[in-house]
């Protein structure tokens, strides 16, 4: 009985491992109004692909992305890799999102997800959050943000 516990338990365990592994079909929007299925989105074999999720309200999220900004030019070159930032700013602040954008010189994709679905099917709980997903699979993930873990992520790219 016991090692039929065991075997259960570890079945469970890998059911569970790969059932987070797989993108979720959630529909995320883009700037221009346009929506797209988040799986399709990171779903490209070629390059690595960098999510962040942040809010404008979220300064950790936006020294992050204006850390990652300044050097992406730089990375890209020696890692190819693409980055997107997807705003869980809710429907009354995602408003200011395109002018906040503009503002800040970001030159990478911003997506929407004002309700939060992809967030949720992710089980993020936190933000400033970062996920590097390669071949439709995520491969690092991080909350959090201090000054240096840019040079985390950075090289978590470059063993790609």
């Amino acid at each position: 009985m016991k090692q039929l516990s065991l075997f259960l338990l570890a079945l469970l365990t890998y059911t569970l491992s790969v059932a987070q592994s797989d993108l979720p079909q959630v529909k995320i929007k883009a700037l221009s109004g346009s929506e797209i299925l988040f799986s399709t989105l990171a779903s490209s074999n070629d390059t690595a692909l960098i999510v962040s999720f942040w809010a404008t309200w979220c300064i950790p999220c936006i020294t992050e992305l204006e850390t990652i900004n300044d050097q992406l030019e730089e990375r890209q070159q020696i890692t190819p890799f693409k980055l997107i930032a997807v705003s869980v700013d809710d429907t009354r602040s995602a408003a200011r999102v395109p002018s906040f954008v503009k503002g800040r010189g970001w030159n990478f994709p911003i997506y929407f997800d004002t309700n939060s679905d992809l967030k949720r099917a992710l089980n993020i709980n936190d933000i400033p959050h970062i996920l590097i997903i390669k071949n439709g699979k995520i491969i690092y993930q991080h909350t959090g943000y201090v000054p240096g873990n840019e040079e985390e992520l950075f090289e978590a790219i470059s063993k790609q």
